[in-house]
């Protein structure tokens, strides 16, 4: 919370605008944060840059101390901060939003996120969820993002309420001590014997400055090993529903694996089939007659991880939205095998 410096008794009152040393005193919530991400939080409006170079400057001291960007506050703190002139950050007028809860408890939060969503704002997104979250609890003394989804992709996303769970759940991710799982519609039919997809993935931006990712060989000097394994839940004429389960967390890793086997998510708008997606959004799609789709087909489906207080394995599932659905009632039945003939008496 911030400190304003108190006038002395009959002093006039300080300009608002007038900027001054401010001193923020760290809470319990934000024990154990980099000095930076406590910064980037509590200063609403303040540009990244200025973030920066005021800790690099030595303006910002902890007790009286220089400190630097990955310094970690504790409690009781005194952060001081150098005489700042920040714009007021933009007030959003809609209503707070809450999401679907597949669990919830003192520590954690388990939300299920629909697609089209962000988990949190940025370039060209005002408030992704944990801003939403934030404003429709403003009792909330601490929430923040364990893991992240893409924006395009639904499901199970969660959310520390203390900084030891966030802490304690952020290493199990680590460690993949976790279990994710993704429901995901492919094109084509998925060999039922590719069961590992170990390919490594380098991470790039391409000339407008968006980010992508490629597969990249083993031996690439930027890849990174990334594992996904491959289950096929259930087959149709022109598609394939996967189950794929995450051994490693890259960027775009399953759609980029499932892409460099031939087979794109469908509705994936950056590394797709754009043909197809376009028809399927008409409802005019072969594949598809009738159905009108507008996402990609990616779902985290199921979570399971161990309590950060009681140690307990906690296993959630969340079904498929229902537009997932109504595209599967859609699709083609697969070709049946032809039944052997009867033995010849």
């Amino acid at each position: 919370m911030l400190r304003a410096p108190v006038p002395p008794t009959g002093a006039p009152a300080a300009d608002p605008a007038a900027a001054q040393v401010r001193h923020l005193l760290v809470d319990e919530g934000s024990a154990g944060q980099r000095l930076d991400n406590f910064l980037l939080r509590e200063l609403k409006g303040a540009p990244k840059t200025l973030v920066y170079r005021i800790i690099r400057s030595g303006e910002v001291r902890i007790n009286k101390g220089r400190a630097s960007a990955d310094s970690r506050v504790e409690a009781g703190d005194d952060v001081r901060l150098p005489p700042l002139r920040l714009s007021e950050p933009t007030v959003s007028t809609a209503p707070p939003r809450e999401f679907p809860i597949r669990f919830e408890d003192e520590h954690l939060l388990v939300i299920d996120k629909p697609a089209g969503v962000a988990v949190h704002g940025g370039s060209g997104v005002s408030h992704g969820v944990i801003e939403q979250l934030r404003r429709a609890r403003p009792q909330a003394k601490f929430l923040e993002l364990v893991h992240r989804l893409d924006r395009e992709t639904s499901g199970l996303l969660l959310i520390a309420k203390k900084r030891s769970a966030l802490t304690a759940l952020q290493d199990q991710f680590r460690q993949r001590e976790t279990g994710k799982t993704y429901a995901a519609l492919v094109i084509g039919a998925w060999p039922a014997a590719r069961k590992v997809v170990d390919v490594a993935l380098h991470k790039y931006l391409d000339a407008a400055g968006e980010r992508r990712v490629r597969a990249v060989e083993e031996d690439h000097p930027d890849g990174r090993r990334s594992v996904s394994l491959v289950r096929i839940a259930q087959t149709y004429a022109d598609c394939t529903l996967l189950d794929v389960t995450i051994k490693t967390g890259r960027t775009h890793q399953i759609r980029v694996h499932l892409l460099s086997q031939g087979h794109a998510i469908v509705g994936d708008d950056k590394y797709g089939d754009f043909a197809l997606n376009k028809a399927l959004a008409r409802g005019d799609a072969p594949a598809a007659p009738g159905c009108r789709f507008e996402r990609m087909f990616l779902h985290a489906r199921r979570l399971a991880f161990d309590h950060p207080a009681t140690g307990e394995r906690i296993e959630l599932e969340a079904p498929l939205p229902p537009e997932c659905t109504a595209l599967l009632s859609h699709l083609r039945p697969a070709a049946q095998p032809a039944a052997a003939p009867a033995p010849t008496p």
